[in-house]
C-alpha cells in the first residue's frame, strides 16, 4: 500500500560562528506524517503506533494543545486566527517519533496545504527541555516552490543562546528531497546555522525497521547529544543566558511578513 506519509533519512548540522565555533553533524530520519493517514498507518504497520506503544509511535501529546484526537483541529484553528481559509486543508508534519517510547522533537514543521498541494502556511513548533513549546504560525503561498521568512525568537531554547533574536527560515517543501534550514541572528549579526536534510523512503514496516536497525535509539540519542554538545560549548567557555519560564506550557503566535509575531495562546 502507498501513503502520502513517508520516512525521509539524512542529517542535522549545526554550525555555530560567535563567540567560539562550533559544529556538529549527525544521521537522522524523520516521519513525514500525513494527519489524515494515521488511523491507517495505525491499523496497517505492525511497528507503527497512533496514540499507542509500538516501537514506532506518534502521540497526539506530544505536540499542538497535547489534546488527543484534536491536532489537525488545533491546526485548523491557529491557521483560521491568521486568516487562512481551511476548509480544503491537509496537513502534514515532519517529526521525530516516539521509538520505544521516548521522543524529544526540537523542532516540528507542519505542512498546511490544500488538498491540490498549493501551500497556505508553515507552522514551526519549537521545543525546549523544559518541556515548554511554541508554535509560529506563518502564512505561504505556493506549489512546490521553496519558501523563505522570518520570524522573531519567542521561547527560550538554549542556554547558550540569548533571547532577543531573529529566525531565517529557507525551507523545500517536503517532495524526493526535504531541507528545513535556519539562520539565527541577534543585534551584532548572525549566530547559528542548523540544517535538516533528507531524503525520501516509503513508509511501512521493512523501513521502520531498517531505520530502527540504522539509527538504533535515536531519540535517546537526540537528548544525549544536546546535553554533550552543551558541555563542549560550556568547556569553550560560551556565556549562559538563564532560562526565563513561558507563561504556559504550550503557546503559538500569527507571523505576517508586515509586522511583528502577535500572541495567540
Amino acid at each position: 500500500m502507498s501513503f502520502l506519509s513517508a520516512l525521509y533519512a539524512g542529517e542535522v548540522v549545526h554550525a555555530r560562528s560567535r563567540p567560539s565555533k562550533h559544529r556538529l553533524r549527525y544521521r537522522v530520519f524523520s516521519l513525514l506524517l500525513d494527519l489524515d493517514e494515521l488511523l491507517i498507518l495505525d491499523r496497517t504497520l505492525r511497528m507503527f503506533g497512533h496514540n499507542r506503544w509500538a516501537i514506532f509511535s506518534f502521540h497526539d501529546a506530544d505536540h499542538g494543545d497535547g489534546e488527543t484526537g484534536g491536532l489537525k483541529t488545533w491546526v485548523a484553528g491557529r491557521l483560521s486566527a491568521a486568516g487562512i481559509k481551511t476548509d480544503d486543508l491537509k496537513v502534514r508534519m515532519l517529526c521525530y517519533p516516539r521509538i520505544f517510547g521516548y521522543v524529544f522533537n526540537p523542532l516540528t514543521v507542519y505542512f498546511c496545504e490544500k488538498q491540490d498541494g498549493t501551500l497556505l502556511a508553515i507552522l514551526y513548533e519549537v521545543c525546549n527541555t523544559f518541556h515548554e513549546r511554541h508554535t509560529y504560525i506563518i502564512p505561504a503561498q505556493g506549489k512546490g516552490a521553496d519558501v523563505s521568512h522570518s520570524c522573531a525568537k519567542e521561547l527560550y531554547v538554549s542556554p547558550f543562546m540569548p533571547m532577543d533574536c531573529r529566525y531565517d527560515f529557507r525551507i523545500r517543501p517536503p517532495g524526493e528531497k526535504v531541507r528545513i534550514a535556519i539562520d539565527e541572528s541577534d543585534g551584532e549579526g548572525h549566530l547559528l546555522f542548523a540544517s535538516f536534510s533528507g531524503e525520501r523512503r516509503e513508509i511501512s514496516d521493512g523501513a521502520l525497521l531498517k531505520s530502527l536497525l540504522t539509527y538504533p535509539l535515536m531519540t535517546l540519542k537526540v537528548m544525549g547529544a544536546i546535553h554533550w554538545e552543551a558541555l563542549r560549548l560550556w568547556m569553550k567557555g560560551v556565556p549562559v543566558h538563564r532560562h526565563l519560564p513561558a507563561a504556559k506550557s504550550a503557546t503559538s503566535s500569527v507571523v505576517s511578513m508586515e509586522s511583528e509575531p502577535r500572541p495567540q495562546s
